[in-house]
């Protein structure tokens, strides 16, 4: 039985329709319901509608489970509905009726978000931990690699010199600028919505404000109608931020499958980190990389279908929401694999030196021969004309050992310390230190 039913309950076809894939993520969610039920008996507590000892033996009953919870030691009973009936059982069985008092003055609605909040919180933590560790390796290969030169591309055909320094400089300073949009879905899940109840607030007198000091939000939503609608805006603004960070993989995947390739032949990795053929010795196939292309399409993908999902959706809570966790929690766990696992391959990856000195690749050098007449005085016009004339003649012979860039940006200037410095301000924005300190304490 439901803790919320009354004499007559639902057909047992409506109830598993509608639970759904519900249990497996109430799994995951476990942990913040605790912390967020800590904080809100807490509150209960200073507003008179639980005693000092009754809020005593919640804290203590809810610190139990959260470190069962740790340990791999709860789960969700048979008949049990979701995680927050599950811990409120816990209670009540472990310590009686002071259980049954916990619920006063919020709504699942409200409770299953600000669960959520928290977990998203930590979720995007975790990918900004992933996505360090790739900066950083990115930034050591940028540097490492900073005099190997190698083509670039437009329209996929030879372009001017690049080189791996730049290429890999350009995934670097590529992640600093999802981290923007991941600030932006942090700041979201940041905010307190805990009160809000089904979303028209209470008759009790809530402190809310005390709840977001406790839980470490770094605000609240101050209108509890909003506090529910910001449930669909808070995952449409993380999808999105994932899509952008899966972008930067899939286009980083997307490059080593074809410098992989025996045409290209830049790059290469050790045997064990490829995979043969059934019938072909020779076969070396990219298949991680192939995989994380494929992954990060499928995380670029989510923010559509959440799109599609919210679309014509009146104020309030509806069931449909319930659905968005389906798509954003295995969408969390599919970035975070593609990060450590392009991490985990770069670490092996092995750069060709010497590509351009080529003659295949000697009308990459026809900007610099043209830059170098114009330095000289000619024209631009006509220079452009001039080395255009001696390339369709077969004329064409540049030297391809001198280049000479040095703007910020280019060849012979990464500006790695800059976007060291941007991905430093981009990290330090997150304040994790602020949160850690509040769930210390809440766990004291």
């Amino acid at each position: 039985m439901k803790l919320w039913q009354k004499a007559t309950g639902s057909k047992k076809e409506v109830e598993q329709f509608t639970i759904g894939r519900d249990p497996e993520f109430d799994v995951i969610l476990a942990p913040f319901d605790v912390l967020g039920s800590m904080a809100h008996a807490n509150m209960l507590a200073k507003i008179g509608l639980l005693t000092s000892e009754e809020n005593e033996i919640l804290q203590k009953g809810l610190k139990e489970i959260y470190f069962e919870i740790e340990q791999g030691k709860f789960s969700i009973a048979e008949g049990v509905e979701d995680v927050h009936s599950q811990v409120e059982f816990l209670l009540t069985e472990r310590y009686g009726e002071v259980g049954k008092k916990l619920h006063s003055g919020r709504s699942r609605n409200d409770q299953v978000l600000v669960d959520l909040k928290l977990y998203y919180r930590a979720a995007i933590r975790e990918i900004v931990e992933d996505a360090l560790e790739l900066f950083d390796l990115l930034i050591s290969l940028s540097e490492k690699h900073k005099n190997d030169l190698m083509p670039g591309y437009t329209h996929t055909q030879l372009a001017m010199p690049s080189s791996f320094g730049l290429w890999f400089g350009s995934f670097a300073e590529g992640l600093t600028e999802d981290f923007g949009m991941l600030k932006a879905a942090f700041d979201l899940s940041n905010k307190n919505p805990l009160g809000s109840a089904a979303g028209y607030g209470s008759s009790f007198p809530l402190d809310r404000t005390l709840t977001t000091e406790l839980l470490g939000f770094a605000d609240l939503h101050h209108n509890v109608i909003n506090a529910q609608n910001s449930r669909g805006k808070t995952e449409k603004t993380l999808a999105f931020a994932m899509a952008g960070m899966a972008s930067t993989l899939n286009r980083l995947a997307t490059d080593v499958c074809l410098f992989m390739n025996q045409h290209f032949a830049f790059i290469t990795f050790p045997d064990d980190l490829t995979t043969g053929s059934s019938i072909m010795p020779h076969k070396k196939n990219p298949d991680v990389f192939e995989l994380i292309r494929s992954k990060t399409n499928q995380v670029q993908g989510i923010s559509t279908t959440v799109g599609y999902m919210l679309t014509n959706m009146s104020t309030g809570y509806h069931r449909d929401l319930q659905l968005l966790k389906e798509e954003i929690f295995p969408g969390i766990e599919t970035l975070k694999s593609c990060l450590t696992m392009t991490t985990f391959m770069l670490k092996s990856i092995k750069v060709r030196q010497n590509i351009l000195q080529d003659p295949f690749y000697k009308h990459l050098f026809s900007v610099e021969v043209v830059n170098e007449l114009v330095l000289n005085g000619v024209p631009f016009r006509d220079a452009y004309k001039q080395v255009g004339l001696e390339i369709e003649a077969g004329q064409f012979a540049p030297k391809q050992d001198q280049l000479n860039h040095t703007h910020e940006g280019s060849i012979g200037n990464l500006c790695l310390k800059e976007i060291i410095e941007k991905m430093k301000s981009a990290t330090k924005s997150f304040d994790f230190e602020k949160i850690d300190q509040r769930i210390l304490d809440l766990l004291k």
